[in-house]
């Protein structure tokens, strides 16, 4: 398999994309892949829209996915001028600002456009180093290949079991934390609901924890696709010290910025969202 990654990340873009057609028609229409919860959840979150609306952006929204999974695959191998000539950063001087002022950046993106390329590009561009925290993945040499592919340009994935430990050892040291910020938490875990999209909603909470281990600023990542294979960036402050939240008024404050930053998001461009993630496992307790 790793060997098969290696192939892939070497074989030009415009074929991966055709490759990424089949895989699309393959997941869509041939096995149906979670098609029933998403179809739903569109439904769900955008009743106001036609039948023929809802299902255009589930259709999309698939090769979408497609695409970003080849995309991916190309960028474990491009060059950082390839990555920076596709990726463009439109306020590159909050990263800038916080690098001067030696303030580490917690930056938190959800599953929209090409997170891959953003870790990547983000690497190739600023001058601070960007460690990603990430799931591992299942096949060890896979595991291996992606993280070696992810640190080429001096960041360094943290997998998630992992990430208390390496927060602590690095803390002295400004840097860049990405954190993937619109996964589910598991039942017992503590979480943040709020409404998105129509539906109650829950969040990891910790944000405001680690900003202030850090002292560092925390950016909401909104990612916007352009043209197929090209994307633009901004950054938005949600924190930075001193921090104007209060720990004693319950809640997660800047996860509910991030929850109002996600919606506009999606609400602009659906498809663009990673449907296919069970975001919504369980209802909001009673007493939450």
């Amino acid at each position: 398999m790793r060997w098969l990654l290696i192939a892939l990340a070497r074989t030009p873009l415009p074929l991966l994309y055709a490759y990424g057609w089949v895989v699309y028609a393959i997941v869509f229409h041939v096995f149906r892949w979670r098609r029933r919860q998403v179809a739903s959840d569109v439904a769900q979150a955008f009743p106001e829209k036609s039948a023929a609306e809802r299902a255009a952006i589930v259709r999309q929204s698939y090769r979408n996915l497609a695409t970003i999974a080849v995309e991916a695959v190309w960028g474990f191998g491009a060059s950082a001028d390839a990555l920076r000539a596709r990726v463009a950063f439109e306020n590159p001087e909050v990263i800038d600002s916080a690098v001067a002022s030696k303030h580490s950046v917690v930056l938190l993106a959800p599953h929209f456009c090409n997170w891959e390329w953003l870790l990547l590009a983000g690497d190739a561009t600023f001058g601070l180093p960007l460690d990603a925290v990430y799931q591992t993945l299942r096949v060890e040499a896979v595991d291996r290949y992606v993280r070696e592919a992810r640190s080429r340009f001096g960041g360094q994935p943290i997998r998630r079991e992992d990430f208390v430990y390496e927060l602590m050892s690095r803390g002295g040291t400004p840097r860049g934390y990405g954190l993937i910020a619109d996964q589910t938490p598991r039942r017992n875990d503590a979480k943040h609901w709020t409404r998105l999209l129509q539906r109650d909603t829950a969040f990891y909470v910790g944000a405001e924890k680690v900003a202030r281990f850090l002292d560092a600023v925390v950016l909401y990542v909104a990612m916007h696709r352009v043209r197929r294979g090209h994307y633009t960036v901004r950054f938005t402050v949600l924190a930075e010290p001193p921090y104007a939240f209060d720990d004693a008024t319950g809640g997660s404050p800047i996860m509910e910025c991030f929850a109002r930053n996600l919606e506009q998001a999606v609400r602009a461009s659906p498809a663009d969202w990673l449907w296919v993630q069970k975001r919504w496992k369980y209802p909001k307790p009673p007493d939450a």
